[in-house]
């Protein structure tokens, strides 16, 4: 491991699954949503070719099974020409470190986000006493130390353009976290949505496993700014998404989409909003 980089002290496994763990769905042809335990990663580019963007970075110790699924998809040559992150929890950057180190990629994130990615800042700690099920009860192990990826991670264009991502553009959607972001693509209106809201009950271990579809919020036990939160899916249901890769959850698209996305949005406090939360106003 790079001596410029490394992972917070509490960075562990965890051991915890879901039945869609090791499964990918191409969503559309040029992106493909693959579960890695209880997250998703995307792989964005033609599978015909060997160039790629990975949008998140996975569990902890993970890294082996990412590459694996890169290399079936696009290839035993292939690497990414950048790594995308929607944000800096231990889920989306778990195995970070020995990607970068593998394929040697540059990383990319919202500048809200940077203090996170680069040591100098830790999350705050998750909330157990949030309402929702088990996975929010025992998120206390969930790792929430700042990792430090020293120079190896950059400011996303302050235009909204991504790189190596033609046709798609971040979009600013805090509250689960200060500079998590989503992407949206204007001609198909694709959305990679990352945890701004997600289509499974992410504290209930019971719905994780069996990844049960539903729309929700953030996950409760990492949101610490509510009201943000409920103005970014105020922001990403403006833009009528047809089809959305969350970072939680299978895929929803068409009418489903827009209806639970609709609904969402109007009662937020009732669907999102934790009963009890030390982040709560």
């Amino acid at each position: 491991m790079h001596e410029d980089m490394n992972y917070g002290s509490d960075f562990k496994y965890i051991p915890a699954t879901s039945i869609w763990s090791g499964d990918g769905i191409e969503v559309l042809p040029d992106l493909y949503q693959h579960t890695i335990q209880i997250v998703n990663i995307v792989l964005y580019g033609n599978p015909h070719k060997s160039e790629f963007v990975l949008v998140d970075a996975g569990m902890p110790k993970s890294a082996h099974n990412i590459i694996s699924i890169a290399e079936k998809r696009f290839g035993s040559t292939s690497r990414p020409q950048a790594l995308i992150l929607t944000h800096g929890h231990f889920d989306h950057v778990g195995a970070i470190i020995d990607l970068i180190e593998h394929w040697g990629m540059p990383v990319y994130a919202h500048p809200l986000e940077l203090p996170y990615l680069t040591g100098k800042k830790n999350y705050p700690e998750p909330d157990p006493i949030v309402n929702g099920g088990l996975l929010a009860k025992v998120s206390s192990i969930f790792p929430n130390e700042a990792i430090n990826l020293g120079n190896n991670v950059e400011v996303l264009p302050a235009d909204g353009s991504i790189p190596f991502m033609q046709g798609f553009r971040w979009i600013h959607t805090p509250g689960h976290t200060p500079g998590h972001i989503s992407l949206f693509r204007d001609e198909d209106r694709a959305l990679i949505v990352g945890d701004a809201f997600v289509t499974v009950k992410q504290e209930s271990l019971y719905k994780v496993l069996l990844q049960k579809k539903e729309i929700s919020g953030p996950p409760r036990y990492f949101t610490t700014d509510w009201q943000a939160a409920w103005d970014s899916v105020k922001k990403l249901e403006a833009l009528k998404p047809s089809v959305a890769v969350t970072g939680h959850g299978l895929p929803m698209k068409g009418e489903e989409l827009t209806k639970n996305l609709y609904k969402l949005t109007t009662e937020f406090e009732q669907i999102a909003l934790p009963n009890h939360s030390k982040f709560l106003n």
